[in-house]
C-alpha cells in the first residue's frame, strides 16, 4: 500500500519526539510498504527541528510544511496549528497526486487533522484513518482547565465528532476509550486499540556510554551504597514531578538518591522545589541512545501522573515501556483504567498525587533484594516483548486499517 500519515509532531531518532510515526512507517516500509509523513516543520517536542521541504529518512518520505516558532500553549501554538492544517488542505490535490495514497491517516494529538486529511482521502479515493492519541477535547478540559464552552474546544468537539462520523477506522492508544467514542457516535466496529511500544533492536546492541555528568551523578550516588531512583523523560505538569520532589524531602535522611533526566517547562520550577536537597539531581536531557544505559544503572525507576477523572481511560506512556523494557523495578503512581506495572508485576502502584504514598512504594521497593528487584524487572521485560514491540504493533495497526 501507499500509506501518507499526517501527523504534525512527528519526528525520528535524530530529530527527537514523536518517535511513534516513525517506528510505525519503518515497519511499514519493511513490509514493502510505500509511506509519506507530512509534519511541521516546528514543534515543541522535537529536540531539533528540520528544514521545510522533502526529506528521506530511512525510506520514509517526510513533508515538512513551514510552520512558525512557538513556545507554551497559547495563541502562538493555536496560529502553528493553524498554518499546518491549512497548508495540507490547500496542498490536498497535490498530496493526492503525487503521493496517491491508499491510507490516509490523521494523527496528530490534535484532532482537527481530519479534515484535511478526509480532503486528501477523498481525492485520492482512499480509507481514512483517524489515530487517537488523547482524548480532545477532554485533554484540555480534564487537564487544562479549559471551558467547554471556550472556541478552541468547540472546534475540537466538532472535529473529534468528524472523525468518528467519517473515518473507515478509529485506532487507539488509550484502551478504555469504547463507551466514550460510542457516546461521540463511532461504530465500535470501526474501533482498534494500539498502544505505544519499544524497538527491539534498540536494546540489542551495547548502548553508548553515558555522558560524564550523569556517570557522575550516578557514581556519586553508588560510592554512598545508597538506593538510586531514576527518571528520564518530559518535566512538564502532568509528570507528577513535584510528588517526587515532596517525597525526597521527607526522604532525606535514608539512603536513597534521586536522579532526574530531561527537559520541559517545569524543571525551573521543580529544581527550585528541590533547592536544598542534596540527594536529588537535575541533570539535561540525553540521547534516546543513552536511555537504555541510563535505565540500566539505576535501582527503581519512577513514573508518576496527576489525579485526574481523564486517566480513566487508560494510559499510553513511553516512558514506561523503555522502563520495562530496560528491566528496572518500577515505582508507578497512578489511577487509571489500565496499568501494565500491575498488570506484569514489575514493580509497585501507589496513588498518585500523594508523597507519602511514593515515599511508602520507595522504602519498600529499595528493601528488597535486588535479586528480587531484578525479578520484578524480568517480569517487566517480558510483557513488552510480548504485547508491545513496534513489530506487532504496525502489524495490527495495518490489521486495522484493511478491516472492512
Amino acid at each position: 500500500m501507499r500509506i501518507l500519515l499526517v501527523n504534525h509532531y512527528a519526528g525520528s531518532p535524530e530529530l527527537g519526539m514523536e518517535y511513534r510515526p516513525y517506528y510505525l512507517a519503518r515497519e511499514w516500509t519493511r513490509l514493502g510498504h510505500e509511506v509519506t509523513i507530512v509534519a511541521a516543520s516546528q514543534s515543541h517536542v522535537r529536540a531539533r527541528q528540520p528544514k521545510a521541504g522533502v526529506q528521506i529518512i530511512d525510506g520514509i518520505a517526510y513533508r515538512w510544511l513551514p510552520t512558525p516558532r512557538y513556545s507554551g500553549n497559547g495563541a502562538a501554538r493555536a496560529w502553528n496549528i493553524w498554518r499546518f492544517c491549512s497548508q495540507v488542505w490547500a496542498g490536498a490535490r497535490q498530496l493526492a497526486t503525487d503521493v496517491r495514497p491508499d491510507v490516509v491517516i490523521a494523527s496528530s494529538t490534535y484532532p482537527m487533522d481530519i479534515w484535511p486529511a478526509r480532503r486528501v482521502a477523498r481525492m485520492a479515493g482512499a480509507r481514512l484513518v483517524f489515530e487517537v492519541h488523547d482524548l480532545w477535547p477532554l485533554s484540555p478540559i480534564e487537564l487544562s482547565g479549559m471551558s467547554p464552552s471556550h472556541p478552541f474546544i468547540r472546534l475540537c468537539n466538532w472535529a473529534e465528532a468528524t472523525a468518528y462520523r467519517d473515518a473507515d477506522a478509529v485506532v487507539s492508544m488509550l484502551p478504555k476509550v469504547h463507551d466514550y467514542m460510542a457516546s461521540r457516535g463511532l461504530d465500535l466496529h470501526r474501533l482498534s486499540i494500539v498502544p505505544n511500544g519499544i524497538v527491539p533492536e534498540d536494546w540489542m546492541d551495547v548502548p553508548p556510554p553515558l555522558r560524564a555528568d550523569v556517570a557522575h551523578a550516578l557514581a556519586r550516588a553508588r560510592v554512598s551504597g545508597e538506593t538510586v531512583v531514576g527518571y528520564a523523560g518530559s518535566m512538564g505538569l502532568p509528570n507528577a514531578l513535584d510528588v517526587l520532589i515532596d517525597a525526597a524531602r521527607l526522604l532525606q535522611d535514608r539512603p536513597i538518591s534521586f536522579v532526574l533526566v530531561g527537559d520541559g517547562h517545569e524543571r525551573e520550577r521543580l529544581q527550585q522545589l528541590a533547592a536544598g536537597l542534596d540527594k536529588v539531581c537535575f541533570l539535561p536531557p540525553i540521547p534516546k541512545a543513552q536511555v537504555p544505559a541510563f535505565l540500566a544503572s539505576i535501582d527503581v525507576a519512577y513514573i508518576g501522573w496527576q489525579r485526574v477523572p481523564l486517566y480513566r481511560f487508560g494510559i499510553a506512556p513511553n516512558k514506561l515501556m523503555d522502563y520495562m523494557m530496560a528491566g528496572c523495578a518500577v515505582l508507578h503512581s497512578v489511577e487509571a483504567g489500565n496499568d501494565p506495572v500491575a498488570t506484569s508485576g514489575c514493580g509497585l502502584t501507589v496513588p498518585p498525587g500523594d508523597p507519602r504514598a511514593v515515599c511508602a512504594g520507595l522504602l519498600r521497593l529499595a528493601a528488597l533484594p535486588a535479586a528480587e528487584r531484578r525479578a520484578m524487572g524480568e517480569r517487566g521485560r517480558a510483557f513488552v516483548l510480548a504485547e508491545h514491540t513496534y513489530p506487532v504493533l504496525a502489524a495490527r495497526f495495518l490489521k486495522a486499517i484493511l478491516q472492512p
